[in-house]
């Protein structure tokens, strides 16, 4: 079982399938990189076993749990959010099936993905990726037919808040009605935005972020990283393991970001205006994905700049690149403008989601920066 952490919540899930409590629908919900896909797989693949080991773990020997070596099994069935090609058709309404073998290869590599990653497999560019009625329909079809191999079906549905409402009304009748031993599993990061109605008519499970511990022990094993270095990216990953990774792998991105940050600081405290204008041009160039990367950056370490006056290491999760600039610059960042600055980062990251003129909001900022420096104790 490739999952990192998370026994609370996978002893929860199997003790509903031994039991025979189990639900026709469940709503795995909880922050980005906890592990909630890969819970999901990891409790498709013990539902369509047909052997479990002493571990209460799937056999992993099994026909089905060979099929399910490459995610290729009759009875288990994938929808996630997908875009509009140029090559299709324009009254073709895109479903899953059209991104199949993306998604298997990505799914095949790990369990634990962003939409980030999914939107540059299938080279999405600025488009915004949803869950049409198309692919009700297709489920719909999927999950009439009778199981192939005589247990269940298994229905499991990434970011079902992306479905636009056609195909959420389609789905709430689905699970209101749900096909004989069928199961839906759906994965969500924002719960709120699913229809109450369907919220009502799951059974619902909040994954919690991982424990440092585990996210340490699993960056030994599987980067082969000493103790000391293991403990520091798991601390800074904060119970999420994409942001681990992403600390392992795209060690160049962020110092490219504590660059852009230094220089907003450095620029703004001087009030050089024109320098600030050609700051907010290049982060306007890094394209919309990055852009928000950027600003979940800038808020991490705005706020660990403020945590880093407590003098308390144990509080502070930076590597030594940041925590050599917070050295001399954390006093600036303190009770008088940590809230500002951390609303006016939310606010970016709206208005980046809803398109917005780069240019202006990121010119905006590097104005507004100016101004909350200005706000010492």
């Amino acid at each position: 079982m490739n999952v990192i952490g998370q026994e609370e919540a996978w002893n929860r899930l199997t003790q509903m399938a031994k039991t025979d409590r189990m639900p026709h629908a469940i709503l795995l919900c909880g922050p980005q990189g906890a592990g909630k896909m890969a819970l999901a797989m990891a409790f498709a693949k013990y539902l369509l076993c047909s052997s479990h080991d002493t571990d209460n773990k799937p056999c992993g020997s099994c026909r089905q749990c060979l099929m399910l070596e490459k995610w290729e099994h009759p009875d288990l069935h994938f929808t996630y959010p997908t875009i509009k090609l140029p090559s299709m058709a324009s009254d073709h309404k895109p479903v899953s099936d059209d991104f199949a073998k993306q998604w298997r290869q990505m799914i095949c590599e790990s369990p634990y993905f962003s939409m980030d990653q999914w939107m540059n497999i299938i080279g999405a560019d600025n488009q915004q990726a949803i869950i049409t009625a198309g692919e009700s329909d297709e489920l719909v079809k999927k999950l009439s037919l009778m199981s192939s191999q005589g247990g269940y079906k298994v229905s499991v549905i990434w970011l079902p808040e992306r479905m636009n409402v056609e195909c959420a009304n389609k789905l709430l009748k689905l699970i209101e009605e749900p096909p004989h031993g069928t199961v839906f599993i759906l994965v969500s990061e924002e719960p709120d935005k699913l229809l109450e109605t369907i919220r009502s008519r799951t059974q619902r499970i909040d994954v919690k972020r991982i424990e440092t511990s585990h996210i340490a022990t699993a960056l030994k094993e599987r980067y082969s990283l000493g103790d000391e270095t293991s403990m520091r990216i798991a601390r800074l990953a904060n119970g999420n393991w994409l942001t681990a990774v992403r600390e392992i792998e795209n060690d160049s991105e962020n110092a490219e970001f504590l660059d852009d940050y230094k220089q907003l600081m450095r620029l703004a405290y001087k009030r050089d205006i024109r320098e600030l204008k050609k700051w907010s041009e290049q982060i306007q160039g890094y394209g919309r994905e990055r852009q928000k990367r950027f600003i979940d950056y800038f808020s991490r370490f705005t706020r660990e700049n403020f945590m880093y006056n407590f003098g308390n290491p144990d509080l502070n999760y930076m590597n030594a690149d940041e925590e050599a600039f917070a050295e001399n610059f954390a006093r600036f960042i303190n009770e008088s403008n940590i809230i500002a600055f951390t609303e006016m980062a939310d606010k970016i990251q709206r208005d980046i989601k809803q398109n917005a003129n780069a240019k202006i909001v990121f010119f905006d900022m590097a104005l507004r920066t100016i101004m909350l420096l200005l706000n010492k104790k």
